[in-house]
């Protein structure tokens, strides 16, 4: 592969026409595994057009994953792969992935980068990463793997065994890898989220930009287990604070935990109305959001937690229970650890609790304030192009 227009990369000034980056994405399941794809190709693009090199990409993913939405949208070729589902507990689903599911990825993933012949990989996790990773060990293609969590995921613990590199987002994934392996880049962030106005915001809607917002989040299906506790708590916290609350379709895209709350909106009086705002999804206007919301309340997903430390907002952590292992608790304490997050366990979580947590905290700017300069003890500005470089190592080697 020919050398770059990038200070890593001098001798570009000596080549008339250079051969484009041919890179393979691969990576999904869930917005947490999308989203740093989706940052690095965005500054991918961005570096390419200013600094003068051509780049050629690829995506597999999943036949059903939310991964072949986000590159249709970026418009990236796509690739769909069979992929089995890793599990730590026993299911009788697991033999026919063992034994059919992934091997028939493996062959897809082989095949689908035989023709494309990338110059490297990069992974973001989720179980539609492994069969590639390990089909592009076997071809000799170096790979990166992002792990976006404290505590590695199932599917990284096996790709990152085959990758020639770990781009960890924190320091203490690095003890499961063998010395040397990783390297701390932290976790790239959409550009949407960086340039939020909170005027913008309070505009749209329609809000008072004295009073303190509270921002409720659930993730892209929404948490219905936050949401109910939500409604129970609508009038009270309305009281001490307006809410944007973002709650999802649910699993089964029934809506129905949308439809409650909009019923119970209409039920409010008039001037609490004007405070409540809920929408089953919050899109590119998010970092307009973040921008006015005092403080969130939200899962532990790795990409929450790291859009939480980068822009410095206090946060209530609800994580997951049970989800892969325990990563989101893990997530949330590292958070709270630096004083930027409190975590109120799922069991925990009720009407009272909420509230009394909200509005003690929203009635406390410097609680706030300090929150805010303890979850930036974990920004990571600048993740998305430590991976390009380190891509651009792996793809240029001896260069």
């Amino acid at each position: 592969m020919a050398c770059y227009n990038h200070p890593l990369y001098p001798l570009l000034s000596t080549i008339n026409s250079p051969n484009p980056l041919k890179l393979t994405v691969t990576g999904g399941g869930t917005g947490g595994h999308v989203s740093p794809a989706v940052a690095v190709i965005t500054r991918l693009r961005e570096r390419s057009a200013h600094e003068g090199w051509p780049l050629d990409l690829l995506y597999i993913g999943s036949v059903a994953g939310v991964e072949r939405r986000a590159a249709e949208e970026l418009g990236i070729p796509y690739v769909a792969i069979q992929t089995g589902k890793l599990r730590r507990y026993f299911s009788p689903q697991t033999p026919i992935d063992l034994l059919f599911r992934l091997p028939r990825g493996y062959f897809q993933a082989h095949a689908a980068l035989r023709r494309f012949r990338p110059d490297v990989i990069f992974s973001t996790g989720g179980y539609v990463c492994v069969p590639t990773v390990i089909a592009g060990s076997r071809m000799g293609i170096p790979s990166l793997t992002h792990e976006q969590t404290a505590l590695l995921g199932l599917a990284n613990r096996v790709a990152g065994r085959f990758a020639t590199k770990v781009a960890i987002s924190y320091p203490q994934s690095a003890s499961f890898f063998v010395q040397g392996k990783t390297v701390l880049t932290g976790n790239p962030m959409r550009p949407t989220v960086l340039n939020g106005d909170a005027e913008r915001a309070a505009n749209l809607f329609g809000f008072d930009p004295s009073i303190p917002t509270l921002y409720i989040t659930g993730g892209a299906q929404g948490s219905h287990a936050i949401n109910i506790v939500a409604h129970g708590a609508l009038l009270r916290l309305l009281e001490c604070c307006q809410v944007v609350h973002q709650c999802g379709q649910g699993p089964d895209g029934s809506g129905a935990d949308l439809a409650l709350l909009q019923r119970a909106r209409e039920e409010l009086p008039q001037h609490l109305q004007a405070r409540y705002r809920v929408q089953a999804y919050v899109g590119d206007e998010i970092g307009d959001v973040y921008a006015l919301a005092s403080l969130v309340v939200g899962r532990a997903g790795a990409g929450t937690v790291n859009e939480l430390a980068n822009l410095g907002k206090p946060s209530i952590l609800v994580p997951l229970p049970g989800a892969a292992g325990g990563e989101q608790e893990a997530n949330a304490r590292t958070l709270e650890l630096e004083g930027g997050a409190i975590v109120l366990l799922e069991s925990n979580l009720t009407p009272d609790s909420l509230v009394e947590q909200v509005c003690s905290l929203i009635s406390d700017p410097a609680k706030l304030a300090s929150m805010s300069q303890g979850a930036r003890k974990l920004s990571t500005m600048g993740a998305a192009d430590l991976i390009i470089d380190e891509l651009m190592r792996l793809a240029s080697p001896g260069e």
